[in-house]
């Protein structure tokens, strides 16, 4: 029994962390783009740069909110039918995602980077002098945006299907080529902030032909294109109810972004704007192990799962989270040592900017602890089945911070920095009271 129980855990071990470190890596392709842009913009244009790429992240999160509603739900759809060993329904699932999210996605391009870019980019900046390059940006993202829903979709249902070596792959030749791209496009080819915009567009599209070849070889085809018009809308019903809580969460952060860039620009102005935007950076290396470890427990946890095996399952939930404390800790030590490298890294030359951007970052480095916790704590309930408390949490992680934030910004707008500590410090306080009120008990549903 004690050869058996040793091979079970290695077999664990050597599984989550295959799937852990490629969907870091994916992660990378949709955090690590707007990085990258607002390192190299900030040193090659200018710190307002930076400012126009922060105050375009909406868009950015409003499009990861149409890939988690359709592929991401998918692919625990996915992974339970594979689980089954349910071959078809896996297909099926795969099929209509792939379409419904790419059929979004050019529906977005027509209407917001053809028709409406200038409506949109005054809705998400007041500053004149940000605006031009804030619109320049935006319309690139917008017009590229199915190249980053079919990145992140295949990514998904490559790591699904067994092969998260070949998403790690793509996902860091996709980067290199942005990164370099970026450099051609702004040094050499003079396209400024558009080219910086348009180098990660291509990055994606790079990415997305390496994906492509998981296809190749008839052994990988367990996923295929399967069209039919049976059962068409149940299965585009259950790939988003799957989906919804990643992507009411994810909806809930685009509108903080939205509220929150607001809230900064009109209280504390360029120089406010500037350090929330290197604080927004900073907040996608938290998300960087933050959604490879949420992932990881979606696609291997749903697996787990799909065999009824609750040992396993619990092995994967304690792997997780002692991967994102360690992540964590170690993110937050470097940021207090030397706060003054982040913004420096930014471009950032004047000494109000420096000042401004040390304060934030150091405060915003411990709010985001609680968020990755209750981040990884709803995917727990959803796998367990517990959808109500999982759709709470994802309306509430962004939306507690929208009235902490007003309400620091008109009574203590020298403590602006602290609301979003404050606030995910209530909604854990929240989750924890009402899980004991509710007497839930985390077990698999037969």
């Amino acid at each position: 029994m004690a050869a058996n129980t040793s091979s079970f855990d290695g077999d664990i071990n050597k599984q989550f962390y295959n799937y852990l470190w490629a969907y870091i890596l994916v992660a990378l392709s949709g955090c690590l783009g707007n990085v990258v842009d607002g390192i190299i913009v900030g040193n090659l244009i200018s710190e307002d740069g930076v400012s126009a790429i922060n105050l375009s992240k909406p868009i950015n999160q409003f499009i990861f909110t149409l890939h988690l509603l359709i592929n991401a739900g998918a692919g625990m759809l996915v992974g339970y039918s594979l689980g089954q060993k349910n071959i078809a329904d896996a297909r099926n699932f795969f099929t209509r995602a792939l379409s419904l999210s790419m059929g979004l996605g050019l529906l977005l391009s027509f209407f917001g980077g053809l028709l409406f870019p200038d409506e949109i980019s005054h809705l998400l900046c007041s500053n004149q002098q940000i605006l031009p390059l804030a619109r320049e940006y935006m319309q690139v993202l917008l017009l590229g945006n199915p190249a980053f829903i079919l990145m992140w979709g295949l990514s998904t249902m490559v790591g699904v299907d067994g092969k998260p070596k070949l998403v790690s792959v793509a996902v860091i030749i996709d980067n290199v080529v942005n990164l370099l791209l970026d450099i051609v496009f702004i040094q050499f080819f003079g396209w400024g902030i558009t080219g910086s915009s348009a180098a990660t567009v291509v990055g994606h599209i790079v990415g997305i032909a390496i994906l492509l070849s998981h296809w190749w070889n008839p052994a990988n085809r367990r996923l295929k294109l399967t069209f039919t018009s049976n059962g068409l809308f149940s299965s585009w019903r259950r790939i988003t109810s799957q989906g919804a809580p990643l992507a009411i969460a994810s909806i809930s952060l685009t509108l903080l972004l939205l509220s929150a860039n607001t809230i900064v620009l009109s209280t504390l102005g360029r120089t406010g704007i500037f350090a929330f935007a290197v604080c927004m950076n900073l907040l996608q290396v938290y998300n960087l192990f933050v959604s490879g470890t949420c992932q990881t427990l979606q696609s291997l946890g749903a697996i787990q799962v799909g065999r009824k095996n609750e040992e396993g399952l619990r092995t994967v939930l304690h792997k997780s989270f002692r991967f994102i404390t360690i992540a964590m800790i170690v993110t937050c030590i470097f940021v207090w040592i030397d706060p003054e490298a982040i913004a420096k890294l930014f471009g950032a030359d004047e000494l109000d900017l420096i000042t401004e951007s040390n304060r934030a970052l150091r405060v915003f480095s411990l709010s985001f602890i609680p968020f990755c916790y209750i981040y990884v704590i709803m995917i727990v309930y959803k796998l367990y089945g517990q959808h109500r408390m999982a759709l709470f949490i994802s309306f509430a992680l962004s939306l507690t911070v929208i009235p902490v934030l007003w309400l620091m910004s008109h009574f203590y707008p020298s403590l602006l920095w602290y609301s979003y500590l404050i606030a995910y410090l209530i909604e854990g306080f929240i989750i924890f009271a009402l899980h004991h009120f509710h007497h839930i008990k985390l077990t698999l549903i037969d």
